[in-house]
């Protein structure tokens, strides 16, 4: 096999930065070319990062192309990974995989009918903090995690983003966009779900964008927007999941953990690094003390100070694995687990009515330094 494997990239739009941006950190993979409906977006693009722009059909045809990544809108996430497969090539999509258990299923029975693997984002808890969380609790020093809050709040992306219809829109709204980071980490530090509930409002109907060059124009709402869930997990603990872009300020912390000997406090999933403190049964708060892992090293600057942003690596961590012959770290598996339980809460959300997840996971392998190390291409 190739020592790398090309990629290819459909959808140009604002993410697709941080995917050509990071990808030369790691070994695995190599950009060769980006493809969008709009054509002129791809060409931009490619300009930008010395890549072939392409039309989606010859992206599918491009004989360099082994693995392509899908960062379209979440509404046609399922109709181009379909295609990828159809077209014989692995598939690595952004988050949500897809919007039911039903499409994600059809893609699973695509790909093994041809031998394909099917990767999804995010890779967020492949970051330095999340795996750290991970080790201490693996470590069995809090004991069995038995309950926990997360929250997720703020006031929508009309603020920032130059296109934000689609945030609106069902595929999208807090749970299905941000929810992932937030439900795949819980899944990674405690395991599958068993069941879920919720309550799901929609206080504001329209929304005004006030990022340029839309400033002013008026937006539909056609998805909750303030969602408040609970998760039972497989291991018996149970979760509070609060997701919402109707809050202007609050003073939650992103997840806290809270296990039979003692208590974790894990930084956004959201990001790579971060701060993870505990708790040893009623000892104050202290800091985990900092270890040497990659995926927490601050490289790219964000508001005002640094921040650890490695985007892609569970793409290369796909690629690698391929060559390797092992299970990739963000899989289809996990990522339908997650799918099935976001889709699970905005049903619960609509009914009023426990709802029993159709699908279960493994928790995907930890990333610890040696593995996180092995992820990155030599420096020259």
């Amino acid at each position: 096999m190739a020592d790398k494997l090309g990629v290819g990239v459909i959808g140009c739009g604002n993410i697709s930065k941080a995917y050509f941006s990071l990808a030369p950190l790691f070994r695995g993979i190599k950009m060769r070319a980006c493809a969008d409906i709009n054509m002129e977006a791809a060409k931009a693009r490619a300009k930008e990062f010395k890549l072939r722009a392409e039309t989606v059909s010859d992206l599918l045809r491009d004989d360099e192309i082994d693995i392509i990544v899908n960062l379209t809108i979440p509404a046609v996430h399922y109709e181009v990974s379909k295609a990828v497969l159809d077209a014989g090539k692995h598939v690595y999509s952004e988050k949500p995989f897809v919007l039911s258990i039903e499409e994600g299923l059809d893609l699973k029975k695509r790909a093994e009918k041809k031998g394909l693997r099917i990767g999804s984002a995010p890779d967020t808890f492949l970051g330095g903090a999340h795996q750290l969380a991970r080790e201490l609790i693996d470590s069995g020093k809090l004991g069995r995690i038995t309950s926990g809050t997360c929250h997720v709040m703020g006031h929508g992306m009309e603020h920032w983003h130059p296109n934000p219809d689609f945030f609106f829109q069902p595929g999208a709204g807090p749970v299905l966009d941000i929810g992932p980071y937030y439900v795949t980490n819980l899944i990674q530090l405690i395991g599958p779900v068993k069941q879920v509930a919720a309550f799901a409002t929609t206080p504001a109907k329209e929304r005004t964008i006030s990022s340029k060059p839309r400033a002013g124009e008026k937006i539909p709402v056609n998805t909750p927007t303030t969602i408040h869930a609970l998760l039972e997990f497989a291991n018996g603990a149970v979760i509070t999941l609060n997701t919402s872009w109707d809050v202007w300020s609050h003073g939650h912390a992103p997840m806290e953990l809270y296990g039979e000997l003692g208590t974790v406090f894990v930084p956004d999933p959201n990001f790579f690094g971060g701060e993870v403190r505990f708790t040893d049964s009623a000892k104050p708060v202290k800091k985990l003390p900092k270890w040497n892992h990659p995926f927490g090293v601050p490289n790219e600057m964000h508001g005002h100070g640094m921040m650890a942003n490695y985007r892609t690596a569970g793409l290369a961590d796909m690629a690698i694995a391929i060559a390797e012959g092992r299970q990739h770290r963000c899989s289809m598996e996990l990522a339908l687990h997650a799918v099935d339980v976001m889709t699970g809460i905005l049903r619960s959300g609509e009914s009023g009515k426990y709802v029993a997840m159709q699908t279960t996971c493994e928790r995907p392998a930890a990333l610890g330094v040696k593995d996180a190390k092995a992820l990155l291409a030599k420096k020259k």
